[in-house]
C-alpha cells in the first residue's frame, strides 16, 4: 500500500493550499493581537505577592537609587540645563532603563513601548534638545505601579492626565474598579505610595474642581515618606532627565494645602493627590 506525502491527499483533499494560505497570512503581517499585559512578567501580572503601598514605594526608591539618588528642591528653571552628552536619560545604562518604563508601563502595542530615553520606536537616536517629545515620567508611574502588581486596576498612560482624569471619575461614581481615586489637596494627607498631581505650562492654572479636563500637560509624583515634619518626600521620572526626589512642604497635619485652598508649595501648582485604593503601609 503506498503512502501518501505529508501534503499530498489526506481523507480526500489536498493540504497543500491550506498550508500555503496560511503561510501568506503570516508573512503578509496578520498576527493574533497582543493583550495589554504581553510584556509584563508573571510574578507582577499574576500577581505573585497583592499590590501594595510597601511595594510602589520600594521600586520607586529602587529606580531612584540607579539614577544615583538625584535630589532637586530648587524651584523650577533655575538649575542650568545639562549639556546634551550629560543627560541622565541617554546614559549608557540608562537610556535602556527608560526603555524599560516604556516596554513595561505601557499596553502591549502602544506606539510607545519601544521608545527608550534616546531612541525613537524604530531605534533611530532622536536630537538630546527633542526629547520633550519623548517624556517619560507619566511612563515611569505607569512601569512602577505595573511592577508593583497593580495588574488591570491601573490605567497605563504615556500622559499623566489620564489617570489623573480617571481618578477623579473615580471620586464621583462616574467609573469605577481601579485602584486610584482623587482627593481635594485641602481635605486629605497623602501617604506613601500615592501620588501627588500639578498641571504644567498652560494647565497649571486647573485646580481640583476642574477635573477631569481631557488631555492636558501634568505632571505626578510618588510620595515615599512622610516621617519627617512639614515636609513629605516624593520621587518622579523625567525630573532633570533622571528620577528625581523633591521634598515638598505640607502642613502640620500633612496636607499639601491649607484649609482655604492656599498651595504651600510656592514652586508647584499641586492641584490633585491620587490616593491608592489599599491598605496603608505599616509604620518603621
Amino acid at each position: 500500500m503506498r503512502r501518501n506525502g505529508p501534503l499530498k491527499r489526506t481523507f480526500g483533499f489536498s493540504l497543500f493550499p491550506l498550508v500555503f494560505a496560511l503561510s501568506m497570512l503570516l508573512l503578509g503581517g496578520c498576527t493574533v493581537p497582543q493583550p495589554p499585559d504581553a510584556h509584563v512578567p508573571p510574578f507582577a501580572r499574576v500577581p505573585y505577592e497583592p499590590f501594595s503601598r510597601t511595594a510602589v514605594v520600594a521600586i520607586a526608591l529602587r529606580e531612584w537609587r540607579l539614577f544615583g539618588e538625584p535630589v532637586d528642591d530648587d524651584p523650577p528653571g533655575t538649575r542650568p540645563p545639562p549639556a546634551p552628552e550629560d543627560k541622565p536619560e541617554r546614559e549608557p545604562g540608562l537610556w535602556q532603563r527608560v526603555g524599560e518604563y516604556w516596554w513595561l508601563g505601557m499596553n502591549a502595542g502602544s506606539p510607545e513601548s519601544g521608545w527608550t530615553g534616546k531612541h525613537d520606536a524604530q531605534g533611530q537616536v532622536f536630537p538630546a534638545d527633542q526629547d520633550g517629545n519623548y517624556a517619560w515620567s507619566a511612563a515611569f508611574i505607569s512601569y512602577v505601579m505595573r511592577i508593583a502588581g497593580a495588574g488591570p486596576h491601573f490605567p497605563y498612560a504615556a500622559d499623566h492626565a489620564d489617570y489623573i482624569n480617571i481618578a477623579k471619575q473615580m471620586a464621583t461614581g462616574a467609573t469605577s474598579g481601579w485602584y486610584i481615586t482623587a482627593e481635594r489637596p485641602s481635605a486629605y494627607a497623602p501617604q506613601p505610595g500615592d501620588l501627588i498631581c500639578m498641571g504644567r505650562g498652560k494647565a497649571a492654572s486647573l485646580t481640583y474642581d476642574d477635573l477631569p479636563a481631557g488631555l492636558f500637560p501634568a505632571h505626578c509624583d510618588i510620595v515615599v515618606d512622610t516621617s519627617v515634619p512639614g515636609q513629605i518626600a516624593v520621587i518622579g521620572g523625567n525630573v532633570d532627565d533622571a528620577v528625581t526626589m523633591k521634598h515638598v512642604p505640607v502642613t502640620a497635619d500633612g496636607k499639601l494645602a491649607t484649609p482655604d485652598g492656599v498651595v504651600l508649595d510656592t514652586r508647584y501648582p499641586w492641584m490633585v493627590v491620587l490616593r491608592l485604593l489599599v491598605p496603608a503601609a505599616p509604620v518603621g
